[in-house]
């Protein structure tokens, strides 16, 4: 009986934990049962970005993005402090992925329950971008942003990023498959060897990473826990050592979202904004009813949580986002904040999410529409309503075959191009701003992940804004001492 009241003491301990973490540790906080001293890390991450943004402005506005003082201040000081922060990040995902991937899958511990919950995911992605797609082109059509863009204007972007996109064009060129469609999906999903697709280059190829630990957790489910459980309990260490590298990293995300900002903005400071206004006005206004509109109702309806109160709870991961540009970089952030601010077990955490973060971008497909219509109206071309509906699939195949890194939409855009006959080098005109909205939209496309997992999660009967047991747990493997001092 003391044992009994002993161990029921300690789990209500933990629950108290959880809830005060869920509550102010969206910061990634340590646990602690004591509120953390000091400014919280979404507020000292804002500041960082107010700072950067009124440094580059002015620099850029005193100096110029061209000057040698402003290059070398970028060059030697804010990019190495802002790369490092992206790299700490990159770093972690290929062990916290496939750890993550894993033990959640096998967690699932059903067949039919993981294809369902793949059904699921892939309905709500696909419906979702096809709303966003429609935002975007409705815009487009109404705004008319190609119209309203002076000539000269139009010209001298096109000549002052002209070797740029010369390069983009070239690189989109030679990556362009010859093979078959069915082929080409093949090749992108199914890796030959998981191990050279993940080391052989510098951005490891997540689809095949994910498709790999996908395969093993199914394995896994269909072995019996006396012979999995080892393998289990390896990858929940390594999840958990994961979790811990990106709480320590996170402290350093005030300084190193200054830097990103700084450099952006010193560059090419509010000028181009002016000059490409009713594009920039078209797309922000897409990602904002779509942010702000599309989730929400989806929240309100689907995942049946308040709106403000998801928004409340993810602002860290809307910073990181917002800061780094880059979903990779972003998913070790969603993934520990989704777990312990909104509540969405493991199991469904982890596979909605890693396959989210290269599956599920709204926000670009959104872009890639917008884009694509701008640049038509700049060249004089009308599109057909055919034509738009084939701009409208290729951007929703666009939003789930993009890489998950900064300006990884450009290379389908150009392909785009290319498929509707308007010349592709026209891309020139939009890569001067494509950094700053790369940030909104990466933001919108990890938002959406998150609303991805809430809606699958509570679909699946589980309560959300609470805690709930490990996935490894799920899956027949005992931690008794897990979360217990």
């Amino acid at each position: 009986m003391p044992e009994e009241k002993d161990n029921r003491r300690r789990s209500s301990d933990r629950l108290r934990r959880d809830e005060f973490e869920r509550e102010v540790a969206t910061d990634l906080d340590e646990e602690t049962p004591d509120k953390p001293r000091g400014m919280a890390l979404h507020t000292k991450i804002l500041i960082g970005l107010i700072i950067g943004v009124i440094a580059g402005v002015a620099v850029n506005r005193m100096f110029g993005g061209d000057h040698v003082r402003v290059a070398w201040v970028i060059d030697n000081i804010t990019n190495p402090v802002g790369q490092l922060f992206l790299r700490l990040l990159l770093m972690i995902v290929v062990p916290l992925v496939f750890s993550s991937l894993v033990v959640g899958v096998a967690g699932i511990g059903d067949i039919r329950k993981l294809g369902r919950v793949g059904l699921k995911s892939f309905a709500y992605t696909l419906i979702i971008s096809a709303i966003s797609v429609g935002i975007g082109l409705t815009l487009a059509n109404t705004i008319r942003p190609g119209n309203r863009i002076d000539p000269a204007t139009s010209a001298a972007l096109q000549e002052r990023f002209a070797s740029d996109a010369t390069t983009r064009v070239q690189d989109a060129t030679k990556a362009a498959s010859t093979t078959t469609p069915l082929m080409s999906v093949v090749e992108t999903i199914v890796p030959k060897n998981p191990f050279f697709a993940v080391a052989s280059k510098e951005d490891a190829n997540m689809l095949h990473l994910m498709f790999f630990g996908l395969i093993i957790g199914v394995a896994i489910t269909l072995l019996p826990v006396t012979v999995t459980a080892p393998v289990l309990r390896v990858l929940e260490g390594l999840y958990e050592i994961t979790a811990k590298i990106i709480e320590m990293i996170m402290k350093f995300a005030p300084f190193a979202v200054a830097c990103l900002l700084f450099n952006t903005t010193a560059r090419f400071g509010l000028d181009l904004l002016q000059a490409l206004g009713w594009f920039v006005i078209t797309v922000l206004l897409g990602l904002s009813l779509h942010m702000f509109g599309v989730y929400s109702l989806s929240l309100y309806f689907l995942s049946r949580i308040s709106p403000l109160e998801f928004f409340r709870r993810i602002k860290t991961v809307i910073l990181t986002a917002f800061s780094t540009s880059s979903s990779n970089a972003t998913l070790p952030t969603a993934l520990r904040v989704s777990e312990q601010n909104l509540g969405v077990p493991q199991e469904i955490n982890s596979f909605v999410l890693t396959v989210g973060a290269t599956a599920n971008q709204n926000g670009t497909a959104l872009y890639e529409g917008v884009t694509v219509l701008f640049l038509a109206q700049l060249a004089g071309v009308d599109l057909t309503w055919g034509q738009q509906l084939m701009v409208v699939y290729l951007a929703i195949l666009g939003g789930i075959g993009t890489a998950g890194i900064p300006s990884g939409s450009i290379p389908f855009i150009i392909g785009v191009l290319v498929t509707i006959g308007i010349n592709p080098a026209l891309i020139a005109i939009i890569l001067g701003v494509d950094r700053i909205l790369d940030m909104c939209r990466t933001t919108l496309n990890v938002t959406g992940d998150l609303t991805a997992a809430t809606y699958v999660a509570r679909s699946e009967g589980y309560e959300l804004l609470r805690p709930h047991e490990p996935a490894i747990v799920h899956a027949g493997v005992p931690v008794t001492n897990r979360g217990m001092d």
